[in-house]
């Protein structure tokens, strides 16, 4: 999207945030893991769409609002505060994770999902003023992994119908197949 915010931009974006909300919703009714904190992450899909197919600023506005609106209408503010600050972090490495040329989309949602629980228990750290909960970090990581992966699948072949027709320079579904062929 343009700085020019018009009709069609934000339709869009509140489009995408409804169904972040939305996905994001039926992960908290649906756990997915028996591993009490590990979800899907399916909304990230949503955050990889804009960051790979619209822009920056929108990803970033679509993190904010996700976070915002799903802590109001679900959780509550002690969530939102773990929330925000693994959106903040994850859209962060997965900001500059895209810059890098040999990481695909599913690389860059793996490394949002592992920063996404860092940054989460990186607070429950502070909120419950002890470190004897980094215990639980390889478990999460070893989840993040595997969620990050899933989602990043998710989202690559989602793209293909719902990305405009890339060209051969801008596809990410194709650079991030031939990426993987080269590993």
């Amino acid at each position: 999207m343009n700085r020019r915010w018009g009709a069609s931009a934000v339709a869009k974006l509140g489009l995408l945030t409804a169904v972040a909300i939305v996905l994001g919703y039926f992960e908290y009714l649906l756990p997915v893991t028996g591993i009490p904190g590990v979800k899907l992450g399916l909304a990230n899909t949503v955050l990889l769409y804009a960051l790979y197919l619209i822009d920056v600023p929108s990803a970033i506005l679509l993190m904010f609002l996700k976070v915002g609106l799903s802590g109001l209408l679900f959780s509550g503010p002690a969530a939102m505060l773990y929330s925000l600050a693994g959106g903040v972090l994850s859209l962060l490495v997965m900001i500059l994770a895209k810059k890098s040329k040999g990481l695909s989309i599913v690389g860059v949602s793996v490394l949002g999902a592992v920063s996404h629980n860092i940054a989460q228990l990186s607070v429950a750290c502070f909120v419950v003023e002890t470190r004897a909960i980094l215990a639980y970090l390889p478990i999460l990581l070893l989840a993040a992994a595997v969620t990050g992966t899933l989602t990043g699948l998710v989202a690559r072949y989602t793209f293909r119908g719902l990305g405009p027709k890339p060209t051969a320079q801008n596809d990410p579904v194709k650079n991030s197949t031939q990426t993987e062929r080269k590993s």
